[in-house]
């Protein structure tokens, strides 16, 4: 069956990227928005998860594993030539994951073994809709993309064991978080200096980005293996060096793309930007493996500042792209980034010793949520409307 064959049904269902982006972006802000009425002691959940590790579930295994599916399901069709997973499959999947974040805050009364198989089946069924299209497009290249979905959804069964066995889960969450950043490390060293390529081509520029090459995967190796000691909770000045080594591979990665050129294009340069929390994140890493800096610190480095920024970013150009529009963030969504990077930067400064704590944590919550409710009235249009790029 062909690729372009008419799609009748909703324009919410005609594209992965659709459901899970307008999801991804609502949720991030109300998942915040109750976190901070937690954190004041306004609210309290039911959750079978401790409060803190409800809000870092939540936001790793639920937000995140949202941006992951849009991706992929509108990523996986132009990778095989086959029919996108729209309509009704889209639908249900879309269901499973709302049901996760149900159970996961405690909405519905069912206990912590029935909360782990409800909330680890949209993983498992993401991973296995994305195979059995690779597979019948015989795509076998891209079979590699199932390694990080797979530790992705291992990552979250570990949770909700640790969580049942030792009450509050020490271990998956930063597995979680390695995964999503990782994903950017290889995705986004792909697509950024592309992106950044054809731009400045049509700039008439001649120093464009350096392709990718062995430095590329020494650098991606090494941030991987220094994300491997993170996840072991290791500490000492040898994994110091070695997560500091990390992100100066990835902070050249980053300088070979021309991201200073990029300025022009508002849309381009929220990629780099984002890009940038990641060497940020290894240097916090490496500061709280001596002890200078605390395990909060990395987490919101690089959860806040190099996942959210960068999700964001990718939402925005994929659905703008997607849809027919102009590749042009506009003053809104380039406001809204601008308030999500001050945001992630805010939360990471609230870890420094003597900082005013509370009142960096509740600006940084603040500015969070109005950044998502702005970039979500960004896609909601464009999400919700059945224009697609001409062909």
């Amino acid at each position: 069956m062909s690729a372009r064959t008419p799609y009748t049904g909703p324009a919410l269902l005609s594209a992965g990227f659709r459901p899970f982006f307008l999801l991804a972006t609502g949720f991030a802000a109300l998942a915040i928005a109750l976190w901070l009425a937690v954190w004041e002691g306004l609210l309290s959940l039911s959750s079978v998860f401790l409060p803190v590790d409800w809000h870092v579930h939540e936001m790793v295994f639920g937000y995140g594993a949202a941006v992951v599916a849009g991706f992929l399901f509108t990523a996986v069709p132009n990778w095989t030539g086959r029919l996108p997973t729209r309509g009704l499959p889209l639908g249900v999947l879309s269901l499973v994951w709302i049901a996760g974040r149900y159970v996961s805050a405690g909405v519905f009364p069912v206990g912590p073994v029935a909360v782990l198989l409800i909330d680890q089946l949209f993983l498992l069924l993401v991973g296995s809709m994305i195979a059995r299209e690779i597979v019948a497009g015989r795509n076998w290249r891209n079979l590699k993309v199932l390694v990080p979905v797979t530790i992705f959804w291992v990552a979250n069964l570990i949770f909700h064991i640790e969580a049942m066995k030792t009450g509050a889960a020490m271990f998956a969450h930063r597995l979680g978080l390695a995964v999503l950043v990782f994903l950017i490390m290889l995705i986004g060293g792909r697509i950024i200096p592309s992106f950044t390529r054809n731009w400045l081509v049509k700039q008439g520029q001649r120093r464009l980005p350096i392709p990718f090459n062995s430095f590329d995967g020494i650098a991606i190796l090494t941030g991987a293996l220094a994300l491997g000691l993170w996840v072991a909770q290791a500490e000492g000045l040898a994994e110091a060096l070695l997560l500091g080594l990390a992100g100066m591979g990835q902070a050249l990665r980053l300088a070979r793309w021309r991201g200073a050129h990029t300025w022009r294009s508002p849309l381009l340069l929220m990629l780099h930007l984002s890009y940038a929390f990641i060497p940020f994140g290894f240097a916090a890493a490496a500061l709280s493996a001596v002890g200078i800096l605390n395990d909060a610190a990395t987490f919101h480095a690089l959860g806040a500042g190099a996942v959210g920024t960068m999700t964001v970013a990718v939402m925005v150009r994929a659905t703008l792209g997607h849809t027919g529009r102009p590749l042009e963030a506009g003053a809104f969504a380039t406001g809204a980034f601008a308030a999500l990077a001050v945001a992630s930067l805010l939360r990471v400064a609230a870890e420094v010793q003597n900082a005013p704590r509370e009142a960096l944590l509740i600006g940084a919550g603040v500015l969070w949520v109005g950044a998502f409710l702005v970039v979500m009235a960004r896609l909601w249009r464009p999400v919700l409307s059945k224009r697609t790029p001409a062909t």
